[in-house]
């Protein structure tokens, strides 16, 4: 709370040299936001992706019994651990660290080819785990590799949409936004519905990385173009802070 004292907001179009990001000038009201294309654009990419990563949180138990391994021992870096104890453990650290992380490398890349790169990894880890997750070790960094490729839509979406949609509203329209969480927890509770139907894991994880391959290229081939066109004739332009 003392610290919070001593916060500034920076000044109107302020943005570090660093970022090679695109932004409007305009700041849109939320209501304004929710009529445009690019808004449910990237509902949808935050719908494939947050659906995923719940699927993993949500079911990381169930899958690890199924493959019979949950209380298999795993040492890695002189650590040993039950495979569930230490995926768990594993994953949260991981989910934290990719939020920074992959915020960074979009202020140099770009939001959306950091989206493909990280969605990217999401799918193709979703889609190892299927295949060799029943192998303990496997099980534990596989399961750590789609956590860490999957918590950054917590600082990539956010971005881009105060890029895209102005800072004034950035708060309530971020929260929008975020609403995708949700309705992507509603699609959870099917995964284990058809694994009863099927009797395996593979179809949920088949479906879990199809997903996130197609809002990888969804980021760079839909979502790219469109945000390009959209600030093109209004991007605020970079400012320098001056030097002490």
């Amino acid at each position: 709370m003392l610290l919070a004292l001593l916060l500034k907001a920076p000044k109107a179009g302020a943005l570090p040299i660093v970022a090679k990001v695109s932004q409007s000038r305009r700041d849109y009201k939320p209501a304004e936001m929710v009529r445009t294309p690019i808004f449910w654009v990237m509902y949808a990419m935050f719908v494939m992706m947050a659906a995923g990563g719940l699927m993993a949180t949500a079911q990381l138990g169930p899958i690890a019994k199924d493959f019979k391994i949950a209380e298999v021992p795993v040492s890695l870096l002189g650590i040993t651990l039950p495979a569930l104890t230490f995926a768990a453990t594993l994953d949260r650290v991981l989910n934290g660290v990719t939020r920074p992380l992959f915020g960074w490398i979009s202020d140099h890349i770009g939001r959306e080819n950091t989206m493909f790169l990280s969605f990217g990894i999401e799918g193709i880890g979703i889609y190892a785990l299927s295949v060799f997750g029943q192998d303990p070790i496997a099980f534990v960094l596989l399961t750590g590799l789609v956590f860490f490729a999957w918590g950054e839509i917590y600082s990539l979406f956010p971005a881009t949409c105060g890029d895209t949609f102005g800072a004034k509203y950035a708060a309530t329209n971020a929260g929008l936004l975020y609403t995708a969480k949700g309705t992507a927890a509603l699609i959870v509770p099917y995964t284990s519905i058809l694994t009863t139907a099927t009797g395996s894991w593979h179809t949920v994880f088949l479906l879990a990385a199809g997903l996130n391959i197609l809002a990888a290229f969804m980021a760079l081939f839909v979502l790219k173009p469109m945000r390009a066109a959209y600030t093109k004739s209004a991007q605020a332009p970079i400012q320098t802070v001056p030097a002490a």
